[in-house]
């Protein structure tokens, strides 16, 4: 016996369905990405950091590149 598929309702008016994500479903990716984009570009927060970290140069570079 075959099961029939379920088609989400679509809106009269777009013709689309229409979604919306609660605000923590954009906030707290957007948080990390933050909080792990200041540990690279801040090393010296990092106990186990020796020397110039690779990625802070490279940042620092593309960050040069795109303000002139």
């Amino acid at each position: 016996m075959p099961a029939s598929t379920h088609t989400p309702p679509r809106s009269a008016t777009t013709g689309r369905v229409d979604m919306r994500l609660p605000w923590w479903a954009l906030a707290l990716p957007a948080l990390a990405f933050v909080a792990l984009l200041t540990l690279m570009l801040n090393p010296a927060d990092a106990h186990a950091a020796s020397g110039e970290p690779a990625i802070a140069h490279l940042v620092e570079r593309a960050h040069q590149l795109i303000s002139r």
